[in-house]
């Protein structure tokens, strides 16, 4: 067999991805696989079989160690879903970083953060208990006298991570499932921490960091490129808030800040050719670069995908060292295998399944790529070297690598797009390109600042230069990204495909890559499964066609409702948020559902919990129209919103009763209406969606109700959706019994 870690990594994998839903007892799964093994030693023969269905058992039983609930002092056993004022105990896994505010969001608060393996709790002023689990720990403010190793005695609040606002936003408690957390624990300051054990000073790693920033901007006011070229070389995370982040990911070149295969890559080149300049030889360059390799793993906090870059590194190297032939594949193979075996539940997160699937991608299809580029660009092999022109000498090297940096970043891309859908909901187009320039540039950037940090301690005044050079690379980076972000049809946003696409997408192409159709034995079989396959495909397209749907949101800043009436109909936005919900929640959940433009929004009144948040809508999304009551509103942010809309032309809209929005049909109110209470005012829409009957009432007062009442003598609704009125009750029992609806929707923004 070729590359044996494949198959066994393959159906190892399967195991781990099949126990979410095989939830067969523990005991029974070990007897089992142990009746496998026997057969598979003692039955030649049936090896075949017995072996793949053995590596899927010691998946599952391998993924629900690490998952299931063995002892009583588990903390999902002592803490429940319900939140508790809890004591803890425990060992600091690393040293608390600090999260700046979001400039964006003026409700959010510095924070520190860090994981605490607890190994005893009391909770609700009861004894103390032994306690196996671990917490993210957070509190206000900076910790700057905790470390990484020290054990600590927390006093605050345990509950479980957040769960999203809105479908196709950040689950936050997923993300820290799948690394083995499951809760929060919230202190108020730093005084609710005490020390118990461990070092008061900080470790070397800590130093070295700390040491590294301080190198690093040796000569430079601490700007944005110096804090990014800081998350750039020690892989400092926290940095990267989501404003700064969001031109990087538009742009696809977001990746050069993670610790993954192009980085090590980069640094392996980088002190590989070092090296080979002092002439050591290739076998025994791995002596030097092992440990240099693994001491920036972990430096940078042991991510897997740097680990699983260490680890495909160390297998070339000590192949290097034996001098045996490697096959990339088949180490890259190895080494997805020993970071599953060592924590399955890496298969389940987004890094992980990137690194490794972009990495297999560029293996696999390179060499192909590489082929077609040779026979476009062909020279006449007929004629010797000595007669062509020197522009073709003097070319052929540079346009060879320039060839091969658009072929990997090509490569590269197609091996990422279903992921990127799936979790950023987003394709990138402009991603070869940006690419190009970004990469080269990222490994001067890393070529400047690794001179930097090998002189800086002897000789200041050329790390001071290399500063400045890796300050203007890193410069560019940013100004690259931000203008491939901006370039017409650079990205769009989609929905998230499901599992079902991602998986024939990536056997589509892997198994034409590696030849498996044209196989010889599946010749006969080739015409059949390839019917199957597409049959499936079609049906899955069907079943998953977006009919009409109607998403009703509360972001803590008023009602916001979208509805969209077809797969074709890019839907309407009824009300916005205030503006930290249209930025936090409304803007990300219509990106989730594959908005890039919206034709319609609704404001139903001037309440700016309902419609602060326009401006960023627009700003995202650029609205077509927007339609308002005919009512002049007091609140002197809808005057301005409605001012400013006023001096964009055919974008704003007013409708009253007997007009028509799309589906949705205006009832109230009436031009002439001018009630006191402006909630009374507010729009009244009536909708069909599949034949059932929707009532949208936004936060319609009593006032606004009776009239209602008055002007429509049948107001049957099978779905009745309010909000709360400033005074009164939501929703009055006249309403109620003229409407007869099977299901009443009331949003308390608050």
């Amino acid at each position: 067999m070729k590359r044996p870690a494949a198959f066994v990594c393959l159906f190892y994998a399967c195991g781990i991805f099949a126990a979410e839903w095989i939830r067969l007892p523990f005991a029974f799964l070990i007897i089992g696989a142990w009746i496998l093994w026997v057969l598979a030693a003692g039955w030649s023969r049936g090896r075949v079989v017995l072996f793949p269905l053995l590596l899927f058992a010691i998946g599952i039983i391998n993924f629900r160690s690490c998952t299931d609930i063995f002892s009583e002092a588990d903390l999902r056993k002592l803490l429940g879903s319900e939140a508790h004022l809890a004591q803890i105990r425990g060992q600091l896994l690393e040293s608390p970083q600090l999260h700046e505010p979001a400039e964006a969001d003026p409700k959010s608060e510095a924070h520190s953060q860090a994981r605490l393996r607890v190994s005893a709790i009391k909770v609700d002023r009861a004894d103390w208990k032994p306690a196996i689990g671990t917490v993210v720990l957070t509190v206000k403010g900076a910790l700057t006298n905790f470390f990484a190793g020290q054990t600590i005695e927390a006093d605050g609040v345990a509950n479980l991570p957040p769960l999203p606002a809105a479908d196709g936003l950040f689950n936050y408690r997923v993300y820290l499932r799948q690394q083995g957390t499951y809760y929060l624990f919230h202190c108020s300051s730093e005084s609710n921490l005490g020390l118990i054990s461990g070092s008061r000073s900080p470790p070397l790693v800590d130093r070295f960091i700390r040491w590294s920033k301080a190198q690093l901007s040796r000569g430079l006011d601490e700007d944005l490129d110096v804090r990014l070229e800081w998350a750039l070389t020690l892989g400092i995370k926290t940095i990267l808030t989501e404003e700064i982040s969001e031109p990087f990911i538009r742009a696809a070149t977001y990746h050069i800040f993670a610790v993954d295969g192009l980085r090590m890559t980069i640094l392996f080149g980088i002190l590989f050719a070092i090296l080979r300049v002092f002439r050591v030889p290739r076998s025994r360059c791995g002596f030097f670069l092992l440990p240099i390799i693994w001491f920036y793993v972990h430096l940078t906090g042991w991510p897997a995908s740097a680990i699983r870059a260490a680890v495909m590194l160390s297998i070339v190297m000590i192949g290097w060292m034996l001098r045996r032939p490697s096959d990339l594949a088949n180490s890259l193979f190895t080494a997805a295998l020993l970071i599953l075996a060592w924590e399955p539940r890496q298969l389940f997160q987004a890094g992980f399944q990137l690194s490794f699937l972009v990495v297999l991608s560029i293996i696999l299809l390179l060499p192909p790529l590489r082929t077609a580029a040779d026979r476009a660009f062909k020279l006449d092999p007929l004629l010797p070297d000595e007669l062509r022109p020197r522009w073709q000498k003097w070319l052929r090297a540079p346009a060879r690598h320039f060839s091969d940096l658009c072929l990997t970043s090509f490569a590269a891309w197609v091996g990422s797009i279903p992921l990127v859908a799936y979790y950023f909901h987003l394709i990138t187009p402009i991603s070869t390109p940006a690419n190009i320039f970004a990469v080269p540039l990222c490994a001067l950037v890393l070529l400047c600042n690794l001179a930097s940090l090998l002189i800086g301690g002897f000789w200041q005044a050329p790390a001071v230069l290399c500063n400045d050079a890796g300050w203007f690379f890193m410069d560019l980076i940013r100004r690259w990204s931000v203008w491939s972000a901006d370039f017409p049809s650079a990205y769009f946003y989609v929905s998230s495909p499901g599992w079902g696409w991602i998986f024939l997408y990536y056997f589509l192409l892997f198994g034409l890559l590696i030849g498996f159709p044209l196989r010889p034995v599946l010749q006969k079989a080739k015409t059949p499964v390839l019917s199957l396959l597409l049959v499936g495909w079609v049906i899955w397209v069907v079943v998953k066609i977006p009919g009409p749907a109607l998403r009703i949101m509360n972001p803590g800043g008023g009602t916001v409702i979208f509805s969209r009436s077809g797969p074709k109909n890019t839907g309407l936005l009824i009300d916005c948020g205030n503006d930290r919900a249209a930025r936090k929640i409304t803007t990300p959940f219509l990106r989730a559902q594959g908005v890039n433009h919206l034709p319609n929004l609704v404001l139903t009144h001037g309440d700016i919990r309902q419609m602060g948040g326009i401006q960023p809508i627009r700003d995202a999304f650029a609205v077509s129209q927007v339609w308002v009551s005919p009512v002049h509103f007091r609140s002197a942010a809808y005057r301005q919103s409605i001012q400013d809309l006023s001096g964009a032309p055919n974008l704003l809209r007013t409708v009253s009763r007997g007009d028509r929005i799309g589906v949705w049909n205006v009832l109230h109110p009436d031009r002439d209406d001018h009630l006191p209470k402006a909630d009374d005012n507010t729009l009244v829409l009536l909708g069909q969606f599949e034949g059932s009957r929707v009532l949208l009432l936004s936060d319609l007062g009593p006032n606004g109700q009776k009239l209602l009442l008055e002007r429509y003598s049948d107001l049957k609704a099978d779905v009745i959706v309010s909000g709360i009125p400033g005074q009164g009750e939501p929703l009055s029992d006249a309403l109620v019994h003229q409407c007869q609806p099977h299901l009443l929707v009331v949003v308390d923004a608050d």
